[in-house]
């Protein structure tokens, strides 16, 4: 394939899916912009696994030896009851042997410098600044940014997770896209132990789950909860998303009044919908979606940073098999990579949501009873 180093292209977001695109597109060739609303890497969030397919792709990036070394050791899964009996316990790591599985789980911050130090030295980074219009031109897209530049590339990424500048002002509104999966989740992250470390503990109520991972001298706090229909907030409103968590839990047993104190006084807070992103293309012209903007499969999955390093890798191998022909890879994208994200996103729907949050005091007993079914 020729150099492409006079190709500029845009990545949008710099999180799993923007680094990992940056990186695979600086490789073939390009020269890469990465723009990031935010001032700086956006911390937080729960520990990603790095499994299956994802291994290769990582070990092809050159990193795998650094995940390995940095590699979580969950020890423990213990199923709670409202007066703190644990009426079910798994060994994590046991079971995953005994299924032959090989699982890496490693902090999300972590990660997320792991990939900024595989492209920053190479790749231009553009932090507080955002796409505010995309325009299509003969041999590029023109694109004009909040703090006021405009600059044209000849490709344009959206990596910006589910609520995509990207894929709102080139494909539609998200609402066009997004499958609310009728549930609510916040992660909140303390900087102390709240159970033992390298455990999980899971405890529910008919259409509430709540989850405390335990890990490097930090926990963290999921609270999880049905609703029929899609409350509005503002995305952006954190205050108001703490008061919808603390409204819908207020009130529930187990340790949950000593978590909503935690969840009033911490300074990282996490809150969105349960949703799926389902679209019949992710590429149109020289825009191309990656990760959860083109595809969400929802946390539920237990995977949204592996597969944002997925669908990147996917990206690249197109690129390599079409000869850099940006249209034949678009193609090829959307068609190889497919078939593996409706697969994710099935079970999901038919699976994890069911089991993370049963609907009924019964169906809760079920579960403890007889498990995940892994």
């Amino acid at each position: 394939m020729e150099p492409s180093k006079d190709k500029k292209v845009l990545v949008s977001g710099a999180s799993f899916a923007g680094l990992s695109t940056a990186y695979w597109m600086n490789k073939l060739g390009y020269k890469v912009t990465v723009v990031e609303i935010a001032d700086s890497l956006k911390k937080g969030g729960t520990p990603v696994n790095i499994m299956e397919n994802t291994i290769d792709i990582v070990k092809r990036m050159g990193l795998f030896d650094q995940i390995q070394a940095n590699k979580i050791d969950m020890e423990t899964w213990e199923i709670k009851n409202a007066d703190d009996v644990t009426e079910r316990l798994s060994y994590t790591q046991k079971r995953r042997e005994e299924r032959g599985e090989i699982e890496y789980e490693i902090e999300r911050d972590v990660l997320l410098h792991i990939l900024f130090d595989a492209v920053k030295d190479d790749v231009e980074f553009i932090f507080g600044d955002s796409i505010i219009s995309l325009k299509e031109e003969d041999h590029g897209v023109e694109v004009a940014f909040k703090q006021g530049q405009k600059r044209s590339f000849q490709l344009v990424f959206g990596c910006d997770g589910i609520h995509s500048a990207v894929r709102k002002y080139w494909f539609g509104e998200e609402s066009l896209f997004s499958h609310f999966l009728k549930t609510y989740f916040s992660i909140t992250i303390v900087n102390k132990l709240l159970i033992g470390e390298n455990t999980t503990q899971m405890y529910n109520e008919p259409g509430k789950m709540v989850m405390l991972n335990a890990y490097n001298g930090k926990t963290d706090i999921v609270l999880c909860f049905s609703s029929e229909k899609e409350i509005p907030y503002d995305y952006r409103n954190e205050a108001q998303q703490r008061d919808i968590i603390l409204n819908q839990f207020t009130g529930s047993g187990w340790r949950v009044p000593e978590l909503l104190e935690e969840v009033k006084d911490s300074e990282t807070f996490y809150f969105d919908k349960l949703c799926q992103m389902k679209m019949p293309s992710w590429t149109r012209g020289r825009v191309a979606l990656v990760g959860d903007a083109g595809y969400c499969a929802s946390p539920a999955a237990g995977r949204g940073g592996s597969l944002a390093i997925d669908g990147a890798a996917a990206l690249a191998d197109a690129f390599e098999k079409c000869d850099g022909n940006f249209e034949l890879a678009f193609r090829e994208y959307n068609k190889s990579f497919r078939p593996f994200i409706e697969g994710v996103q099935a079970d999901v729907v038919n699976f994890g949501v069911k089991m993370l949050v049963p609907q009924t005091a019964e169906a809760i007993q079920k579960r403890n009873k007889e498990g995940f079914g892994f």
